[in-house]
């Protein structure tokens, strides 16, 4: 039976918004992850049957297909295509499992799965539909007795309901950066990381960490949704530009390219839940995904849980009792960044790296994604 692993993985660094990244063309960036990727793997790009690209804010230079012109801006050969992916937060996620699923059926057996954002480039919410007077948000708000729809607002629920205080969530916050400061530290993104050439240079290391970040300085931060709200600038992720990749293929193929696979692609879930709270699914799709690859809580070594805001991982520690120490150990967005169609792809390359490099035999990543849904996926270390 085929299978379908990951047989190199590699990112941008992550820039701030307005940082290192803002003078790159979004589709110029991608292909020189793709670019990155394989030359890194050793391999004629040529041999790529799909490139599948996570991308949210399709608009301007992100619009009209972007996953297809990032493979013509690198340089491929113009036999290679390539599609783009949207479900949110999770698009390069879902980039990645819907290459999974082509490579075990036998459509491909070759696929580059990733994504990206320049969020300087492309603000949030560039692409979004309807606006006051939208009959379909005005028939969704009314269906459920709300007058306001937005992530923020979903992540000032989960708070509330899991009674989530101000500062359990700044504590997190601030967690999350000194485990990203020492794990950059201890040059663990080093090998998962390729440099980008800018126009100030090549750009090599995640700028996002706020090494001087405090308690104190967390808690004069003003809410941002809502006067009594507990979401904060602080505790919720940043904005940022940046793009990811994976090579998705058969441990066959990659046997035959010269490739060690990394790790099998085990278990892949995806599920819908409430629109208005939006990010309590994934705990739910935890829990799915693993009744379906038939492992328990305990037998995950590593987990990433996409710190989209505080409240989405407190909101998760609730639903399944996890290890705190397990969980986005190398810290998450809200320290190293979220640019949307290209995090799913960056959290699964860090936590690949981190399965082979400390020898977890399993690792689960799940993220919340706007509209209410939620991907889990469960990777399986191929060498141990």
């Amino acid at each position: 039976m085929r299978d379908a692993v990951i047989a190199m993985a590699v990112r941008s660094p992550i820039g701030r918004r307005k940082g290192s990244l803002a003078g790159i063309h979004s589709v110029d960036l991608s292909a020189a992850v793709l670019n990155a990727i394989v030359e890194k793997a050793g391999i004629d790009p040529g041999t790529v049957d799909d490139v599948m690209w996570g991308c949210v804010g399709q608009a301007g230079e992100q619009a009209s297909n972007i996953g297809r012109n990032a493979v013509l801006s690198a340089g491929w050969p113009v036999t290679v295509p390539g599609t783009t992916i949207e479900r949110q937060c999770g698009s390069s996620q879902q980039a990645i499992h819907f290459a999974a699923a082509t490579v075990i059926s036998g459509q491909n057996d070759l696929v580059v799965a990733g994504g990206v954002e320049n969020m300087t480039r492309i603000p949030l919410g560039t692409a979004r539909r309807g606006g006051p007077g939208d009959p379909f948000s005005e028939q969704l708000l009314a269906s459920v007795g709300a007058t306001e729809l937005n992530q923020g607002t979903g992540a000032e629920i989960l708070a509330k309901r899991h009674d989530l205080s101000r500062q359990w969530l700044d504590e997190l916050a601030l967690e999350s950066h000194q485990r990203a400061a020492a794990a950059q530290d201890a040059g663990h993104f080093v090998d998962e990381i390729v440099a980008i050439q800018t126009e100030n240079g090549l750009f090599s290391a995640d700028e996002g960490i706020r090494r001087s970040s405090t308690l104190e300085k967390l808690a004069q931060l003003d809410p941002v949704f809502g006067e009594d709200g507990r979401m904060t600038a602080g505790n919720s992720s940043q904005i940022s530009d940046g793009s990811s990749a994976v090579i998705v293929t058969t441990s066959e193929k990659a046997r035959e390219l010269g490739l060690t696979p990394m790790v099998r692609i085990h278990s892949i879930a995806v599920v819908g839940s409430d629109p208005i709270a939006m990010l309590d699914a994934p705990g739910p799709a935890t829990h799915k995904v693993l009744a379906r690859a038939g492992l328990s809580l305990d037998d995950i070594g590593t987990f990433e849980v996409n710190e989209a805001f505080a409240s989405v991982v407190g909101a998760w520690f609730a639903d399944t009792g996890a290890s705190r120490a397990k969980v986005n150990p190398d810290g998450g967005a809200i320290a190293l960044g979220h640019p949307l169609g290209g995090s799913g792809a960056r959290i699964a390359t860090t936590l690949v790296h981190r399965m082979l490099r400390d020898g977890h035999r399993y690792g689960l990543h799940t993220m919340c994604e706007g509209g209410g849904m939620a991907n889990a996926t469960i990777y399986e270390n191929l060498r141990v």
